[in-house]
């Protein structure tokens, strides 16, 4: 804890953040940044609380594809129950009255759970590549991989956010004084070498697997709606995949590349003169991830919103099961009627090296490529 304490004020070695509000600061200040945690960790808790919730009570929105949504909002859930909750608790002081290992506690519990969502994020963007385009021919995402997954992403978050708690580099008070973070303002080399790793890891690395399987994800879609011809029927879905892509994308990188941006300046430069206020707003975008993930990655998903639908406006909620006596046009959906949009649509997607002849369409059939299917929810008692 020795370099703690020389680290602890990234603007002043005159005033400690933990006896008390940086001087230079307006009280004012910190009453809006504690007003902005409030909002943000309300309802990031609310949205995040809502996509459990549903998933537990309705048994079809537990499938393979569904892990790592749920994985996702358990973990921005957990971001804003420590970070967004002493963040608020800290600005509303003005100070970070918890003291020092509350400090370190908070830092590892805000980069370590950011993470996994983090991660979360490109396993998703994996595992829907991997139902839309096959790579391994026949064989289906299952329970088996999606658990994987999920065990990839907390061990390798881990690995990459318990080292400062152990002496590689140190997490510190930030420049505000009302937040920890990992320590971007050491000039120290071995502290360097970490903060180089730990942005390569955990912000270039994931992104790469987003915007690759995603791209691959997009040529897929293209491909099979130019060599079908079925302007009606494919090019819909591929519009609909391509907007929600672009918006996954933009999403993660407004988020997070502000703070990457300010990690890598500081570090290349730790005696910069930033204001602790413009030094703040990276930190207060990536929290933000947890409130607008849900929206993106669950609230846009036809199949959840009936589910939540259901549980909003019945007392006595039915869990939806899935339709497995489809028609006979839906018969080649029936293993996928339950793992949601993307795999209604890879369900549409012949395997690689099969291009069936062109059909004449039928319109329930149009309709069936980009809806789920879904019985009707049971009309509830007045």
């Amino acid at each position: 804890m020795e370099s703690f304490g020389a680290a602890v004020n990234g603007v002043s070695h005159t005033e400690d953040p933990f006896s008390g509000p940086l001087t230079f600061i307006a009280p004012w200040n910190y009453k809006v940044l504690a007003a902005l945690m409030f909002v943000v960790t309300s309802v990031s808790l609310c949205e995040n609380f809502t996509v459990m919730l549903v998933t537990f009570r309705f048994k079809q929105l537990r499938q393979p594809l569904n892990y790592i949504i749920v994985n996702l909002s358990l973990a921005d859930f957990l971001v804003s129950l420590t970070g967004g909750t002493i963040s608020f608790l800290t600005n509303f002081n003005g100070y970070f009255f918890l003291g020092k290992w509350a400090c370190v506690l908070e830092g590892f519990a805000v980069t370590f759970f950011g993470i996994v969502a983090l991660w979360s994020l490109a396993v998703l963007a994996f595992e829907r590549f991997f139902v839309i385009c096959r790579p391994l021919g026949n064989i289906r995402l299952r329970g088996k991989h999606a658990a994987l997954g999920l065990l990839f992403v907390w061990t390798f978050s881990f690995i990459w956010t318990i080292p400062p708690v152990l002496g590689w580099s140190s997490y510190t008070v930030s420049k505000i004084g009302t937040t920890c973070e990992p320590n971007w303002y050491s000039g120290n080399f071995q502290d360097h070498t970490f903060i180089i790793t730990f942005f390569t890891t955990c912000f270039i690395l994931p992104l790469g697997v987003i915007i690759v399987c995603y791209c691959k994800l997009l040529r897929k879609l293209r491909k099979v709606s130019n060599t079908h011809g079925r302007l009606g029927n494919a090019r819909k879905p591929e519009r609909q995949v391509t907007r929600m892509v672009v918006v996954m994308i933009v999403a993660f990188m407004v988020a997070w590349t502000p703070y990457a941006a300010f990690s890598i300046v500081v570090t290349a430069h730790p005696s910069i003169h930033l204001d602790p206020r413009l030094a703040a707003i990276p930190a207060f975008f990536s929290k933000t991830t947890a409130v607008y993930n849900p929206i993106i990655y669950v609230f846009m998903n036809k199949q959840f919103r009936k589910c939540l639908v259901q549980l909003l406006s019945c007392s006595d909620v039915t869990v939806i099961e899935g339709n497995i006596n489809q028609t006979t046009e839906r018969a080649g959906m029936t293993n996928e009627s339950n793992t949601g949009e993307m795999s209604a649509i890879a369900a549409r997607i012949p395997a690689a090296g099969t291009i069936p002849p062109k059909t004449e369409e039928h319109p329930n059939e149009r309709s069936s490529f980009t809806q789920i299917p879904i019985p009707e929810n049971k009309v509830c008692p007045m």
